[in-house]
């Protein structure tokens, strides 16, 4: 299993003030990202870019209704989610 980075400070970010959620890094799998929830006993993370910026917020519904979707794979990282949240929809 890969090891949790946590950021060493909880900035504010476009999503607004830092919650008391967990916080990740988005390269983390949503597979690791659905059992850092269960360890933790929260409904959802705070998802952290590279270099410690907050990038979203995932729930535990969001990540257990992709998984479940025909678009799934064991390698979906999270990044990839809050990409396809963001993106201009046509």
């Amino acid at each position: 299993m890969t090891p949790t980075r946590t950021p060493p400070h909880r900035p504010t970010g476009p999503a607004g003030p830092a919650t008391d959620a967990p916080h990740v890094w988005a390269d983390m799998t949503v597979e690791v990202a659905l059992a850092v929830m269960a360890g933790a006993r929260t409904t959802h993370l705070v998802i952290h870019d590279a270099d410690g910026r907050r990038t979203g917020l995932v729930t535990r519904d969001r990540l257990a209704g992709f998984r479940a979707g025909p678009a799934y794979t064991d390698r979906v990282r999270l990044s990839e989610l809050v990409a396809a949240d963001t993106a201009p929809r046509t």
